[in-house]
């Protein structure tokens, strides 16, 4: 339950729909407990009557609620039976009919409450998700974050409304009623009560063991969401390998171990709704046989009409009591999925604003001084020592084997990460004083893994500035060398790509990021291995088009190419962290056995035979 207590907040923004929802449970369970006392009367009057012993007179009407009192004053004004039972028969419609009333006003306040605290919830959730660094995205599932905003939420929202709808019910309506059955007879009452602690006891023992099952039950559902989310995502890997049958089986085995946790706990609340019922009749035979041996002894002052009363307040308790279980089973639920929301919404993102961090307008200066880097998920030393000062406009090619730090260059100046030591300066300002949104903002870059939404050509290009103009999205287009193929998509720029652009090949997603990128106009540009899936023709009109784009830019191309159409000021050669060749391409191709220049040789090697096959 201490989990729950993270909802205090949005309880406490609702508190006025929440406090009007409580006092519209009260007063329609108010009007719901007057009807047994008008019963209790209308049998009592009709026995006496009959047996000519007399109507009760008002005096003697103590254990009646004051509104009842003042029916039953109304109604004995009659002197037929027949007029005082029909009468009373039509205000205890009236008294059903306000409660009717007054349950849709609650439903249409803490129902509706719980909507809005849903909202605000999945919001909150889905805000912490974009403040989380890449370390939290390496160590957690997509399927299980989808799990949490969608099903977590939903649990928890479960709570917020129908749970504490029941809860509040349950206490008004036991309130209620035992206060109304101790004024009429407290020695009946006892005996009717009696079975209450036992269900408290069973009540106790099995909440546990429903608390420990849904904590089962969601963690399996998030196994059972990832692989499946996987297995959508990687469909046609799956089909290209013809491992149909095996991912099914993975995927049967997760469903099989949802199956039993879920059974599970079907089992216990099998067991336990109908020991609820059990106790509920016993109460209600003990009503009927103990009440019956006073009122033939008479005693206790029991009558036929108390008997009856007695009947029907145990049969309102039947459903509040019996929904304990159901109730107790949505708290339970509720607090599994709320300790699962507070671990993840207590996470506490490393790389965020430092305090007193502004934006700054960027140039383009920047400058790397003894920087060091290693990944914390798996501890392996990505830059070591580096220093790097680049001017502004510079153009710097960044090349070397596959995990040199070529990547992680970018991902620090995008502060996707924090350096562990050494400081990161642009334009001469440490980048932690300066404000994430604004760094970022300021940074064109193209993903080395290109993404790309479930939207249309141009709304994924128009991704990188909301704002621009068909104009700018075709000129961004027309750089990255894809103008040209939009144009003879059935619906051009309005072309639906579908999930990651699945409907587009290698390279006309990449040139796409490209666009992305380039319609921001930056003053920083970082392009990370972009035109890997690019032909040699269509990468040369592409470098054509950026060598004039990029001259007033600073630009950082990594690349395991080297492009002979881009005049570079530097090249810089990584390995293991750190910068082992650096120059202008005549300067390194002079370099004995360099490795920029085996790349070079090795390059225009394989560009000679291709060129070799083709004649």
């Amino acid at each position: 339950m201490k989990h729950l207590s993270a909802l205090g907040k949005y309880f406490w923004k609702y508190r006025v729909r929440l406090g009007t929802g409580i006092f519209f449970v009260a007063l329609s369970n108010y009007f719901n407990v007057l009807s047994p006392q008008l019963m209790k009367f209308i049998i009592n009057y009709v026995d006496r009557s009959l047996s000519l012993t007399g109507a009760p007179h008002a005096a003697g009407l103590k254990g009646y609620d004051i509104l009842v009192r003042k029916f039953i004053s109304f109604i004995t004004r009659y002197s037929s039976i027949a007029k005082v039972v029909l009468v009373a028969s039509i205000i205890i419609l009236l008294l059903a009919l306000l409660r009717g009333f007054f349950m849709f006003l609650m439903r249409q306040t803490i129902i509706v409450m719980s909507r809005h605290i849903e909202y605000d919830q999945k919001n909150e959730v889905y805000t912490q998700y974009q403040q989380l660094d890449n370390r939290f995205f390496k160590s957690h599932t997509t399927g299980d974050l989808m799990n949490r905003i969608a099903e977590d939420v939903s649990r928890v929202r479960i709570f917020t409304g129908p749970a504490i709808m029941y809860i509040v019910n349950l206490l008004t309506t036991i309130l209620f009623c035992v206060f109304f059955m101790v004024q009429s007879s407290v020695e009946l009452t006892i005996y009717v009560m009696i079975p209450l602690p036992i269900l408290a006891v069973i009540i106790y023992f099995v909440n546990s063991n429903i608390h420990k099952k849904s904590e089962q039950i969601q963690a399996a559902l998030s196994d059972l969401t990832t692989n499946a989310q996987e297995s959508y995502s990687g469909i046609r890997v799956i089909k290209s390998f013809n491992q149909e049958n095996a991912m099914y089986r993975f995927f049967t085995d997760n469903s099989e171990t949802y199956r039993k946790n879920a059974i599970a706990l079907a089992r216990v609340e099998a067991v336990y709704f109908p020991s609820i019922q059990l106790l509920i009749g016993i109460s209600t035979l003990f009503t009927i046989m103990i009440g019956g041996l006073y009122y033939i002894h008479h005693q206790h002052g029991i009558t036929l009409g108390t008997i009856v009363e007695f009947i029907v307040y145990v049969n309102m308790l039947t459903f509040p009591v019996s929904a304990i279980g159901l109730t107790a089973s949505m708290v339970q639920r509720a607090a599994a999925s709320q300790k699962r929301l507070n671990e993840f919404l207590d996470i506490v993102p490393e790389v965020k604003n430092e305090p007193g961090a502004a934006p700054v307008a960027l140039e383009g200066k920047i400058d790397f001084d003894n920087v060091n880097f290693t990944f914390p998920d798996t501890g392996i030393r990505a830059i070591r020592a580096f220093d790097l000062h680049i001017r502004k406009g510079e153009k710097i090619a960044v090349t070397g084997r596959t995990g040199s730090g070529k990547t992680t260059l970018a991902q620090l100046l995008l502060r996707m990460y924090d350096a562990d030591s050494g400081m990161i300066r642009l334009d001469n300002k440490n980048i932690k004083e300066i404000d994430l949104s604004s760094l970022r903002e300021q940074i064109s870059y193209v993903p080395q893994d290109v993404f790309l939404f479930s939207d249309t050509v141009e709304n994924n290009i128009r991704f990188g500035k909301p704002d621009a103009g068909r104009e700018e999205v075709v000129a961004a287009a027309t750089i990255a060398g894809v103008a040209k193929e939009i144009e003879g998509f059935a619906n051009g720029y309005e072309t639906m790509i579908g999930e990651r652009g699945v409907t587009l090949s290698g390279g006309q997603k990449q040139r796409i990021s490209i666009a992305r990128a380039l319609i921001k106009q930056s003053a920083i540009i970082i392009f990370d291995d972009c035109l890997s899936a690019v032909d040699a023709k269509t990468e040369q009109e592409i470098m054509g088009r950026l060598n004039a784009y990029l001259n007033d830019k600073t630009s950082i191309i990594i690349t395991h190419r080297v492009f002979s159409l881009l005049s570079f000021d530097r090249i810089l050669v990584l390995d293991e962290g750190k910068i082992v060749e650096q120059g202008s391409h005549e300067e390194l191709m002079k370099i004995p056995d360099g490795f920029y220049a085996r790349l070079y040789h090795r390059q225009q090697s394989g560009t000679e035979d291709e060129n070799e096959a083709e004649k």
